[in-house]
């Protein structure tokens, strides 16, 4: 799963302490610009917008009364309800780590994954392509990011071995992941954040990103297979013997239940209209039997099972602390209400008055570059959207750009520039482990990169021109 970097990670500025900046600076900020608000009762456009004298706004500190820095994250926390941000989100996210946690912990993925290996023994083709879908599922579906380095340590004698550039296990595996990353409709550490920020029901709209992500998915395999035919070494030796795994009842126990669940979430957010509390109870009875099975099958016993699930919460802590964050910066700024005084109305409309005149069409395309651009700072998706979210959803009301296209801006550009931006430190990792620099990993796949940004701008034009919405 993609997370925020720890503290004690050493690998850059941790994403926290960017947004104890930002809030500091809106706190010096905000008491000197004047509070604006848009015409109530109507929709939201520039012509509508005017200054309001004297309306209160933040303060520097104060524990008291105001609104100040010293108060944002509490305000962050508490904000919203069970069926919004921060609280509804903050809740689902705890719960779906600690419940991916247990089912991570049983095995069942890893021996599912390794079994797809065993199967397709020597023929790169079949290999390539089972890894390459389930492992873009496993990003579409639940984040996977750094799993991804441990199954490319496992695939390289494998492809070492089918004479196979070592590129393809990156490409089958981290490459793949990215790709269900970025065009997901359900990643609970990606999409559904930005969603909940946006104002968005979560799954909403998951029709249309299911076809982009069968369309990605289907370029990235093409590309993969193509490139590992091209550079296949001849292989002198005997034809490869892999050995084949077991998977015992509790992995296909466990296996038939995550899908069962996935299929559950779609029939419950289509069918009946499952909101944040539902969808948070699917996770929890996932994590639930996949534990009851391992208990079961004594992989593990009940302790060590409720130890995985705090754990699996705790490491989802930081997600928690950064849509607080940003829910306590809109309070910094008056929240996010246009038809009340706030400074971030005055913000949305200078940025809109700039923009005035442009079309729907380049504004939106303005929202893929500037996602992609900002990830190469913030390489955390959760944190992207949390910091952008905000601002994007509120401008793209000025500009007529409808919020679930400016999620889509934010997902692909966030989740399609992790395949090349150095600040990653998954990346940088799942590549480092193959032995390939980061020059040399750019002249591979440039032009794979090159054309998934172009299905990107293309995807965010079909979606206005479809009202996706």
């Amino acid at each position: 799963m993609t997370t925020p970097a720890p503290a004690s990670s050493g690998k850059g500025v941790n994403t926290f302490l960017v947004l104890l900046a930002i809030a500091l600076l809106a706190a010096l900020v905000v008491p000197w610009v004047p509070a604006g608000v848009f015409e109530p009762g109507a929709p939201v456009a520039l012509e509508r917008f005017s200054w309001v004298p004297g309306a209160p706004t933040s303060v520097l500190f104060g524990t008291e009364d105001g609104r100040g820095f010293l108060n944002f994250l509490f305000e962050g926390l508490v904000s919203g309800g069970r069926n919004g941000a921060a609280v509804g989100v903050i809740a689902l996210i705890l719960i779906v780590g600690g419940s991916f946690a247990v089912v991570s912990a049983t095995g069942a993925v890893d021996r599912g994954l390794m079994k797809l290996v065993s199967l397709t023994g020597d023929r790169p083709a079949w290999l390539l392509g089972s890894l390459f879908v389930a492992f873009s599922l496993g990003g579409a579906v639940f984040g996977m990011g750094e799993e991804t380095i441990a199954f490319i340590v496992l695939l390289l004698p494998l492809v070492d071995r089918l004479g196979l550039p070592r590129e393809c296990a990156v490409m089958a595996t981290y490459l793949a992941s990215q790709v269900g990353f970025a065009t997901s409709w359900m990643n609970p550490f990606s999409v559904l954040v930005a969603q909940g920020i946006a104002g968005l029901p979560p799954l909403s709209g998951a029709g249309f990103r299911i076809g982009m992500w069968a369309v990605f998915t289907a370029t990235g395999l093409a590309f993969t297979i193509w490139y590992a035919r091209r550079y296949r070494r001849p292989r002198a030796d005997a034809p490869v013997e892999v050995s084949r795994v077991a998977l015992g009842w509790a992995d296909r126990v466990i296996l038939l239940g995550l899908v069962a669940t996935v299929a559950w979430i779609v029939w419950g957010v289509t069918e009946r209209q499952y909101y944040l509390p539902e969808l948070s109870a699917q996770f929890f009875a996932l994590g639930l039997f996949a534990a009851v099975v391992a208990w079961l099958d004594r992989r593990m016993d009940a302790n060590t099972l409720a130890e995985t699930f705090t754990d699996g919460v705790k490491q989802l802590v930081p997600v928690a602390l950064v849509i607080a964050a940003a829910k306590g910066m809109l309070w910094l700024l008056g929240g996010a209400d246009p038809h009340q005084p706030s400074v971030l109305n005055t913000l949305l409309y200078g940025i809109g008055h700039l923009l005035e005149g442009w079309p729907t069409w380049a504004a939106a395309q303005g929202m893929l570059v500037f996602q992609s651009v900002f990830n190469f700072f913030v390489t955390s998706g959760s944190a992207q959207a949390a910091i952008t979210m905000p601002l994007m959803a509120g401008l793209g009301d000025l500009l007529q750009v409808p919020r679930q296209v400016a999620v889509l801006a934010f997902q692909l550009g966030d989740g399609l520039t992790n395949l090349v931006v150095p600040t990653s430190a998954v990346m940088m990792g799942a590549i480092g482990v193959a032995g390939i620099g980061w020059g040399e990993w750019l002249r591979m796949i440039w032009r794979l990169f090159v054309l998934f940004m172009a299905m990107a701008a293309a995807t965010v034009a079909l979606a206005l021109g479809v009202g996706y919405a």
